[in-house]
């Protein structure tokens, strides 16, 4: 991470406020730690918007064709710009599922923000998860390396199941 990167945390929910320990610089850490594992050549900007299982359902509805609420969604932004900060894109999160899922993982709510955090930056720089089993291990093992950068445990080891 750049000092010219412009990281916006968007608060939609306030559930997240409660939630989650120093929340604003929470997430700056995790997409900061994403951001340096595959460094984007330049100033980048990045939103992150905190926001509940029904804006999530309607998104995923919009752009993916799937009725339901996820985790996490990443719209990378249109690469050509003119500016000197290049536009990534928007990670959106979702407060109910999130909350769900890491009650039933045995994990703190903000170690999985982190996680999710990371995930969904590591897609806007390009990676993805569903091309192939080579490219969901090598964007598993990004993800595990910006994490320990945080103090967060795999998500993926043995002790995540």
């Amino acid at each position: 991470m750049s000092a010219e990167d412009e990281i916006d945390v968007v608060v939609e929910d306030e559930r997240w406020e409660d939630a989650v320990p120093d929340l604003d610089a929470a997430v700056r850490r995790a997409v900061a730690a994403a951001l340096a594992q595959l460094p984007p050549g330049g100033p980048v900007e990045v939103s992150v918007v905190l926001t509940d299982d029904e804006a999530v359902r309607e998104l995923n509805r919009t752009w993916r064709g799937q009725d339901k609420p996820t985790n996490v969604l990443s719209f990378p932004a249109p690469h050509p710009h003119g500016g000197s900060v290049r536009p990534l894109g928007d990670v959106v999160l979702a407060y109910d599922t999130m909350l769900r899922e890491s009650a039933e993982q045995s994990k703190p709510l903000g170690h999985h923000l982190a996680h999710l955090v990371v995930h969904g930056t590591l897609h806007l720089l390009g990676q993805d998860h569903e091309t192939g089993e080579a490219e969901a291990e090598a964007m598993e093992a990004l993800e595990v390396a910006a994490l320990r950068r945080l103090g967060v445990p795999d998500p993926y080891g043995e002790a995540a199941e």
